[in-house]
Parts: structure tokens; sequence; C-alpha cells
């Protein structure tokens, strides 16, 4: 039984995805063709970004070691684990005697 729970919050959360990357081509559609610029956020919260992947996108927004531990997709919508942040707060903790296992 909880391995069909888990099938079907799965399928929820994929069909959840395909809303928001529908809503973010159809929101870029309305728009003249020479004002669309395929990346923004939709109902004002999901980032979304159709652009090419450049290095410089790839680097923010995947190693950026003062930055958040998620930020914005770099090709697609949602969000993504920010490896730099990770890197940085797993080298401070390991720098510590307890590893933040104290209270």
């Amino acid at each position: 039984m909880a391995g069909r729970e888990r099938g079907g919050l799965s399928k929820l959360l994929q069909w959840v995805w395909f809303a928001f990357a529908a809503a973010a081509i159809y929101k870029e559609l309305q728009k003249p063709a020479d004002e669309r610029e395929w990346n923004g956020q939709v109902a004002g919260v999901v980032p979304y970004d159709f652009r090419v992947p450049t290095v410089e996108r790839v680097r923010e927004r995947l190693w950026d070691p003062y930055g958040g531990f998620v930020s914005p997709q770099v090709f697609g919508v949602g969000w993504t684990l920010n490896l730099g942040r990770a890197w940085r707060e797993v080298k401070e903790r390991a720098g510590s005697d307890d590893f933040g296992l104290s209270a």
C-alpha cells in the first residue's frame, strides 16, 4: 500500500511540475516575440528559465558558496541545490569538534 501512495505522490508532483512548465511557456507566448525573455516566475513564486544555459549561469546557480542552499534551475522550472553552499557548510562543520551534533 505504501508503494502505491508513493507512486501517487510522485505522479502528482510530475503533474504539478508539468503544469508550472506549461504555465511558464504560455506566459512567455502571450508576450510579443521581441519581448519574450524565457525566464521569470510562475504564480510569483516558482522560477523558470528556458534560456540556453551558460557557464556563468551554471556556476552562479550550482556553485555559489555564499548564496542560499537552493537556487533557480539552470534550465527548466523550480529550484536546484546549490552545491557550493552545501560544500561550504560541510567544510565549516568538519572544522568543528562536534560536527554540529551537540546542543
